[in-house]
Formats: structure tokens, C-alpha cells, sequence
């Protein structure tokens, strides 16, 4: 979803694409509906914003190396899956968010149909943290978003 620049309203992006479809031009697209990219930096220091953190309590709470959260958040380098997944958890993520972080990170969102992501989806719809997802993960014979080697 997006809020319209004039009215507040909310537009959803199955909106958006019906206006596209029936646009008689791009131009005219683009410049009406104000379309912009967003980037991961950028939804990231949202989500940071919106859940009140802190990068530290994000790189302690998912798992990550403080610098790779600090690269990240810099635009420095993207994550990969697993650490995008770990990057959702230490924001305190929903499962919508955290499939925009999957998004804007580059890499597939997750999926019902894929044993290891059903449970991942199912920790985040309870409220489980990284820790709590990893043991429910191992539960499962499946591998954990931290590797312990």
C-alpha cells in the first residue's frame, strides 16, 4: 500500500497496477501517481523508526554481526535470505514487513508451500524471536537461520 500525497488516503498496490494497465501513457503514470523506488535502507530505517530501536538492539536480537547490520543499514551490502530473515526478526517484524524486507533485499519471500518456511512464517505470526524460531527450526530437522558450526 501507499498513501496518496493529496487526500491521505490508502491505495493498494492491486489499485495501482489497475491504474497502470488502463494508463494511456507511462508518462502519465508516473508523474500522477508520484511513483518513486524505495529502497531496503530506507524501508529498514522505517521499520527501525516505527518499532522504536536501535541498530544495536536489532544486531543483538537477530543474530547478525553488528557491522553486517551496520553495512546493511548503510546501503553498504544487501543480505542475503537467511540474514534478511534474521535482520525481520531483530526489527520485531510482522509476516507482512518481514516480506518486504525480502523484497527489498533482493531475495524470494517466504512460502507456505516450503516446510522450512511454513515454520518461520508460523514463529512470526506468534510473536517467537530469532532464538525461539532457530529452536523450533532444529525441532523440525530443518536448518536455523544462525548456523552454529
Amino acid at each position: 500500500m501507499r498513501t496518496n500525497g493529496t487526500s491521505g488516503e490508502k491505495i493498494l498496490t492491486e489499485e495501482l497496477l489497475d491504474r497502470l494497465l488502463a494508463s494511456d501513457s507511462i508518462d502519465t503514470y508516473l508523474s500522477e501517481e508520484k511513483v518513486k523506488d524505495r529502497e531496503l535502507v530506507d524501508y529498514l530505517q522505517f521499520l527501525l523508526n516505527r518499532h522504536g530501536l536501535k541498530r544495536a538492539e536489532v544486531a543483538r536480537s537477530s543474530g547478525l554481526n553488528a557491522a553486517v547490520v551496520y553495512d546493511i543499514f548503510a546501503g553498504k551490502s544487501k543480505p542475503g535470505r537467511d540474514h534478511a530473515i534474521m535482520l525481520a526478526f531483530g526489527l520485531n517484524c510482522d509476516v507482512r514487513e518481514t516480506q518486504r524486507v525480502l523484497r527489498f533485499a533482493g531475495v524470494s519471500e517466504l512460502w507456505c508451500r516450503q516446510r522450512r518456511d511454513a515454520i518461520i512464517i508460523w514463529c512470526i505470526q506468534q510473536g517467537f524471536d530469532r532464538v525461539a524460531t532457530d529452536d523450533e527450526l532444529h525441532r523440525f530437522g530443518e536448518p536455523t537461520l544462525l548456523s552454529v558450526d
